[in-house]
This record gives C-alpha cells, sequence and structure tokens, in this order.
C-alpha cells in the first residue's frame, strides 16, 4: 500500500495534534478516578499511582526501540500498530477485575501510545525545517490542550456516573476513531528504510550520536523538568484538591482545566515569540515565566495560603510556561538529527518520561495529607526548567539552529 501524498498543512496539524493529544488524554481522563480507585480496589494511593507512574515509565521506554522501528519501517506502521494497540489495552482496562489487572492493562496501552506520539514527532521532523516544526508543534498544542482542557470535565461526569470504566471505554472509541483516520490518510514521511535502523549495534550506535549532542541534552534537559512540573500536578493535584483542599470531585475538572487554559495561551504566545525571537529566546522566555510562577506557589504554601487559589493561579503560570518551553524544546532537541529523526524522539520521549515516572512516584509515596508535597516538587521543577534554559540552551552557539 503506497502512501497518499501529504495532506493541507492545516489537516496535517490537525491530525498530529490528536495524535500526540492521545498521551495527554491517556492520564487527564482518569484523573478524577484517582481517589475512587483507591476505594475501589482498598489500595493506598501509593498504589494507584502506578496507574500512572507505570504508564509513564513504559511509555518512556519504549521509544527507545519504537523511535528506531520508525526509522526501520516508516511512520505510518508504527500509528496503525500503535493505534489497533491503544485501542484493544483501553479496553482490557475498562473490564479490568482487578487493580494490578488494570497496571497491566495500562503498560500494554503505554506502548501503543508511545508508538503513536514517536511518529508523530518524527513527521514533524521529517516535513518541516527546525524554527518551522516548532511552530508547527506549537499549533498541534493548542489541539492537545483540548485534551487536557476537557478531559477532567467529562472525566469527573463519567466517575460520576460509570466509575473509572467508563473514561476508558471513552479512551478505546478516540483511539479507534484515530485508526480509521489514519488508515483513510496513510501518513508516510520517511525518507527512506533504514534497514540496519534495528540491529543492536547500530540502535546503540545512534544513541550514542544523539546523546553527545549538547544542543540535544540541554533542550531536553529543559522539557524534561517542564513537564516534570505539569506531571507533579498531574499525579497530586487530585488528593489535594479533592481530600485536602476540600474540592468536590464533579469539580476537579474545572479547576485542571483553568490550569489547561495557560498551557493553551503559552502555545498562543509560543507561535509569536518565535517570530520574533526565535528558538532559543522563546524557550528562555517560557522558563522565566516558569520560574515565577513556581516561587509564588511555594512562598503562598509556606506563608500558610492553603488554599484552592493559591495552588491553581501560580500553576496557571507553570502550565503556560510550559506552552512556550515544550514546542521548542522538541524541536530543539531533535533538530540535528534528520537522518536519525526517530532515534532522537525516542530518545527525547524516553528522558523525559523518566522524569516524570519518577516525580510520579515520588509524589504518590509523599502525600502526607498536606499542600506541601507537591507545591515542593513542582517549585524544584520550575527551578531547574529555568536553569536549563539560562544556562544551557542560552549558551549555545546561535547559529545551532
Amino acid at each position: 500500500m503506497h502512501p497518499r501524498p501529504l495532506p493541507s498543512q492545516r489537516v496535517l496539524v490537525t491530525v498530529l495534534g490528536f495524535y500526540m493529544m492521545l498521551q495527554a488524554i491517556s492520564t487527564d481522563l482518569y484523573l478524577p478516578s484517582l481517589p475512587g480507585l483507591a476505594r475501589t480496589f482498598g489500595v493506598p494511593p501509593a498504589t494507584v499511582a502506578l496507574t500512572l507512574s507505570v504508564f509513564v515509565l513504559v511509555y518512556g521506554t519504549m521509544q527507545l526501540v519504537l523511535g528506531p522501528m520508525s526509522d526501520r519501517y516508516g511512520r505510518y506502521p508504527a500509528l496503525v500498530g500503535g493505534l489497533a494497540l491503544y485501542a484493544g489495552a483501553s479496553v482490557a482496562a475498562a473490564q479490568a477485575p482487578s487493580i494490578g489487572i488494570l497496571i497491566g492493562a495500562r503498560a500494554v496501552q503505554a506502548i501503543g501510545c508511545c508508538g503513536v506520539v514517536v511518529a508523530a514527532r518524527a513527521i514533524v521532523r521529517d516535513a518541516y525545517t527546525p524554527t518551522a516544526g516548532a511552530r508547527v508543534l506549537a499549533q498541534a498544542s493548542s489541539i492537545l490542550a483540548m485534551g487536557p482542557l476537557f478531559g477532567p470535565l467529562l472525566g469527573g461526569v463519567l466517575e460520576v456516573h460509570y466509575g473509572f470504566r467508563g473514561a476508558f471505554v471513552v479512551l478505546a472509541l478516540v483511539s479507534a476513531s484515530l485508526l480509521a483516520v489514519t488508515l483513510w490518510l496513510r501518513l508516510e514521511t520517511a525518507p527512506a528504510p533504514d534497514p540496519q535502523a534495528l540491529r543492536p549495534r547500530a540502535i546503540a550506535s545512534n544513541y550514542v550520536t544523539v546523546l553527545k549532542s549538547r544542543q540535544f541534552r540541554v533542550y531536553t534537559l529543559a522539557a524534561s523538568a517542564s513537564y516534570g512540573n505539569l506531571f507533579a500536578f498531574i499525579s497530586g493535584s487530585s488528593f489535594v484538591l479533592i481530600g485536602v483542599l476540600g474540592v468536590p470531585t464533579t469539580l476537579y475538572g474545572v479547576c485542571f482545566a483553568f490550569c489547561v487554559c495557560g498551557y493553551l495561551a503559552g502555545t498562543f504566545a509560543c507561535r509569536r515569540l518565535l517570530a520574533r525571537d526565535g528558538v532559543p529566546r522563546a524557550l528562555q522566555r517560557g522558563a522565566w515565566l516558569a520560574l515565577a510562577a513556581s516561587l509564588v506557589l511555594c512562598t503562598l504554601a509556606a506563608a500558610g495560603v492553603h488554599h484552592w487559589a493559591a495552588l491553581l493561579l501560580p500553576t496557571f503560570g507553570i502550565f503556560m510556561g510550559h506552552g512556550v518551553v515544550f514546542p521548542c524544546s522538541q524541536a530543539g532537541s531533535v533538530a540535528p538529527f534528520p537522518r536519525l529523526a526517530g532515534a532522537a524522539a525516542g530518545m527525547f520521549g524516553f528522558l523525559l518520561m523518566a522524569a516524570a515516572a519518577g516525580i510520579g512516584t515520588l509524589i504518590g509515596g509523599t502525600h502526607n495529607g498536606t499542600v506541601f508535597p507537591l507545591v515542593f516538587t513542582m517549585t524544584v521543577c520550575g527551578v531547574a526548567t529555568f536553569a536549563a534554559a539560562r544556562l544551557g540552551v542560552a549558551r549555545l552557539p546561535v547559529e545551532i539552529l
């Protein structure tokens, strides 16, 4: 089966946005169910947190395999196989009789999701220059934001009426719909199949090449710290807002959506900043915002202001900073590798998700019925994002992009 010609940029950006949104809604849609999962299966919050951290760990690790696989066989097979696997795992999760089965289904779901997102990132590097790719990623991220914006709202309703199973039924329907679109479009942008891409020695050599790039390292560090900030909120916000600050479960989605509006605003700001300042300076401006918001969050908590507004307002700023930092980081990290786009995207995603998994596990294990573990973790991530931008990205040669 031959690939179709690439669709218009508007269609391509829209489809890429939905591919990338799959990872976001995989967590955000069932966030309101996390406290209920602990009650349903009679397990502590740390065990429930494994449904997040295991997903992220498997998702990140498999990028080291599926990235090179997309270089070997192409982007289209990675998309089709990933979506089919994800849909099947979502059905299994919806029927899970125990927390162990649910965690296992989440692991399989993560493999499918990984194939889709790695292929989407590689498509951007295949089809666009680095600066144009950053703009495309910012546009796609605006679509991606619709998932976390409306996901928790829908998830809260589903939890009240159907329990956690309703969220996974919806995920199965979404992935099946994307599979149908993918089969129709037959997107393929890989320059040419690389028959060496899956040989162990070639994989190791390619990853060594990627990791030796200073540009890759500093952009990936900025992305990991920024995403870690978001994942801390994703992992702990339902326990803090619902269990500590008394927000009703049905309103948790509204709180989360408010913060996602910050991310959406950041993606729009990113487009303007890219046109005016370029990738490195735009990223640094986003990092400044993330630092300022994180420090405000920590100051309020330390001063004893424990209120939902004291958590949500600074987090809006953190999410807005991420909306600038992340598209720039993705484009900057893979820019040096036009022939190894899949491998570079895979290593980027692996390091990103490894950091997120560690933070998710930390949040679950340190939750003590107060706001402090969440707030302090987010503050550290904000400082790390700024440090990576100022001490890493700002010191790269100007002509590197």
